[in-house]
């Protein structure tokens, strides 16, 4: 398991058998070629359900609402992490 800590203080683990997945690379790449409703897939794939629960609530607003925008910069974020190799 690879652990690590967003700079907005979500923390989460990440199954490494999670990232070498092929599905997943496929939803990234259309990810990046503007298909957004692939981010729900992402989140699944990477985080699974508890945790992704458990973001959206990290990131809810006092009006309820979980902002895109921010949930977009914290997928970033884990992408990032891993990349660098970081485990907190």
């Amino acid at each position: 398991m690879m652990k690590g800590k967003t700079s907005s203080g979500f923390e989460y683990e990440l199954d490494e058998a999670a990232l070498d997945d092929y599905e997943l690379l496929e939803d990234l790449c259309e990810m990046d070629e503007g298909d957004m409703t692939k981010t729900i897939s992402v989140l699944n794939r990477l985080l699974g359900t508890e945790q992704k629960e458990r973001l959206k609530e990290h990131l809810r607003m006092e009006n309820g609402r979980v902002p895109a925008s921010k949930m977009m910069n914290e997928i970033g974020e884990i992408f990032r992490n891993v990349k660098e190799g970081k485990n907190s």
